[in-house]
């Protein structure tokens, strides 16, 4: 089996997976990213729309991948394979919309608010007393990273003269490139912008995020986002650290002309792992643990407004550039927010940048 099938075999039942156990691991509160109260979870049309998003998203998965696998097979274009990855992650979110529909409906139609008291509630010690930023778990990324300029400074002058910029499926070199600074060290820059993008993401959920603690249980809410901001954190330097694994494996295979038919695998296996760990972390800590603590009687205020279809968050009043999402896994930006703008053009400038490094030979 050709290493481009594996791998997009393994992301395909990854997403899906995740895709199908997400309504059981998000706050019940906002099912498909809709805000109802407590005493609503668990309605019928939430649970109707559960199992029909859960049946629609396993046979379009099965369907996508199935079609990918035949499309491949007679044609040999490797690019279908993760185009096919790409179609069930639009299919996934398909079927979430549809199921935010219905249950946007059911709520309006049946006044799922009325004669509620909606309140908000606010933790204080975030300003007063923040959880501290774990730098330690910073220190395996810039160790490898600092390995891989030492290693290429110490190989440069014994380099090829024209290096292997990019490998095919089947790890023969399909881009080659003459040996210079920008070349040999392309795949470090990537490293050191990958490492200095996620840290900095890693940063704004201590600085720059908002949590949303619910009103009903306040004291266990508070407690359980500072855990989970710790945690988030800690799994995305992992996955960093993960990232600069494979780019050093890639750099070497670059740097000593190596070809293997198993090269995609020394960027694939450690990037993908550290994804599925960080998935599985926080998928298990992804809710609130009910503490037994006594309800104040308020619940959530209605802010669907904030959140058109459920996934996107804009609200320019919000000063906060990142906020949890209402389905999945981590954060998401709040778009209204100018800093995220910003942040983007940024990110788009460093892609093209480190683009330019490493194709401009």
């Amino acid at each position: 089996m050709p290493v481009v099938i594996a791998v997009s075999s393994a992301l395909s039942a990854l997403f899906l997976v995740l895709a199908l156990v997400l309504p059981s691991i998000n706050s019940p509160t906002v099912p498909f990213g809709v805000r109802v109260p407590a005493q609503r979870t668990d309605d019928p049309t939430v649970l109707r729309q559960t199992r029909i998003y859960r049946s629609r998203v396993l046979v379009s998965g099965i369907v996508a991948a199935v079609i990918g696998v035949v499309i491949y097979s007679v044609t040999g274009a490797m690019w279908l394979l993760p185009l096919s990855v790409l179609v069930l992650v639009g299919l996934w979110y398909g079927c979430f919309f549809l199921a935010n529909h219905e249950i946007r409906a059911a709520k309006a139609a049946g006044g799922w608010y009325e004669g509620l008291h909606q309140g908000i509630a606010v933790d204080t010690e975030l300003r007063t007393d923040p959880p501290r930023f774990p730098w330690l778990w910073l220190a395996p990324a810039l160790i490898v990273t600092v390995a891989t300029v030492v290693i290429g400074v110490i190989s440069y002058p014994s380099m090829p003269e024209v290096l292997a910029v990019h490998y095919g499926a089947h790890g023969v070199p399909n881009r080659l490139a003459a040996k210079s600074v920008g070349t040999a060290f392309s795949l470090v820059f990537v490293q050191v912008g990958v490492t200095a993008l996620l840290v900095g993401i890693a940063a704004a959920i201590f600085g720059s995020s908002r949590p949303d603690i619910d009103p009903a249980r306040p004291v266990g809410s508070a407690r359980w986002h500072r855990q989970y901001m710790s945690l988030g954190a800690k799994a995305l330097l992992a996955l960093v650290a993960m990232i600069d694994v494979g780019m050093l494996g890639s750099s070497l295979l670059m740097w000593t002309g190596t070809v293997t038919a198993w090269a995609p695998l020394v960027v694939v296996v450690p990037i993908l792992a550290g994804v599925v760990v960080a998935v599985v972390v926080l998928a298990r800590n992804n809710r609130a643990r009910d503490a037994g603590e006594q309800v104040t009687g308020l619940t959530h205020r209605d802010d669907d407004k904030y959140w058109p279809g459920g996934l996107f968050y804009i609200n320019r009043e919000d000063h906060a550039l990142l906020v949890p999402r209402r389905f999945g896994l981590g954060w998401t930006l709040n778009l209204g927010n100018p800093r995220t703008a910003m942040l983007l053009a940024g990110v788009v400038a460093l892609i093209a940048l480190l683009a330019t490094l490493r194709f401009g030979g």
